[in-house]
């Protein structure tokens, strides 16, 4: 049986331009990027991912990796791809947890220099599903405790209102387990230009 199309919710359009992933770690990001790629809704290239950047310029040296200097060497590179994205007129998807405000500030700034929209998408579980897919992942470098700071810093620092003040053309809310929907069935309601 086919599901009533008046119970399906509207498809977003992501038009071309920053898209910025905002929520704690464990939240969903990307799993949803990745159903994003695997439904062939965004290439591959589009994701900007910290992590990955991280893994690719410091995996061998772990202990490096959580450095203030090793952070400044992951968001320039991060940077460095969005501007060439952007700069291209292509979409760039910025995944990385993104819930201060200077986060934000500085990818909205590239944005600008391109005249690009920025897109923020919101991954904001309760605490407890937070949680469970913390536990779930397996993460060795993050602990409980800084999941539930993370997601005290997006409580505090992330709402739709604030995102929209800080420059936001558009803000929109992914759901996640706490409205049963898996990442998939997330990515397809959303549609970019």
């Amino acid at each position: 049986m086919r599901p009533d199309p008046s119970a399906l919710p509207p498809v977003i359009h992501v038009p071309t331009g920053l898209v910025v992933l905002v929520g704690p770690p464990a939240s969903g990001k990307t799993s949803f990027v990745r159903a994003l790629v695997a439904r062939r809704q965004i290439d591959a290239e589009a994701v900007v991912s910290s992590d990955e950047i991280r893994a690719e310029l410091l995996g061998s040296a772990p202990a490096l990796a959580r450095s203030d200097a090793a952070d400044a060497r992951v968001f320039e590179e991060r940077d460095r791809r969005i501007v060439s994205r952007l700069g291209a007129g292509r979409s760039a998807v910025a995944e990385s947890t993104n819930v201060t405000p200077q986060a934000r500030a500085r990818l909205i700034a590239i944005a600008r220099r391109f005249d690009a929209p920025v897109t923020m998408l919101r991954f904001d579980p309760d605490i407890t599903d937070l949680l469970r897919q913390y536990r779930e992942r397996g993460r060795a470098d993050l602990a409980p405790a800084d999941v539930r700071a993370y997601a005290a810093i997006m409580a505090r620092d992330a709402g739709a209102d604030r995102l929209r003040s800080e420059g936001a053309s558009a803000v929109h809310d992914v759901p996640g387990r706490r409205e049963a929907v898996a990442p998939a069935e997330a990515a397809a309601y959303f549609r970019f230009d």
